[in-house]
């Protein structure tokens, strides 16, 4: 069982810049594959990031956010993080931090593939 909680959400013009961690409870983070997605409201849930279970690991990004976020994590304080940069009106969301269920091979982009779930943390970007 991993518990998830994420920070640093919060109101930014655009152009601006927000810095999301998740810090994660349980021994096994580093068995995990991390992800970002974010929902928006009347649109469903959108992959927008994914880091393997290393550190230094193979990333994945929406094409959407590709060159302007990054996804990073730190397997010795369990956390993930995600530097959103040059941030637009569009990115406006709930951001969610998910770990990916183990059973499943590869680097996915599907919600339904992701185990747990953070509770969410709104980011606003302001025209």
């Amino acid at each position: 069982q991993v518990q998830l909680v994420e920070s640093g959400g919060g109101l930014v013009q655009a152009g601006g810049s927000l810095r999301m961690s998740c810090a994660a409870s349980g021994r096994t983070f580093s068995t995990y594959a991390m992800g970002w997605f974010r929902q928006a409201p009347g649109k469903e849930r959108e992959f927008v990031a994914a880091i393997s279970m290393w550190s230094i690991g193979s990333t994945r990004y929406a094409d959407s956010v590709k060159g302007r976020f990054t996804i990073s994590r730190d397997n010795a304080k369990n956390t993930v993080n995600l530097q959103m940069n040059s941030l637009k009106p569009e990115d406006t969301a709930v951001y969610y931090c998910a770990a990916q269920d183990p059973a499943i091979a590869g680097l996915t982009t599907t919600p339904r593939t992701f185990k747990y779930w953070g509770q969410g943390t709104q980011v606003t970007v302001s025209s």
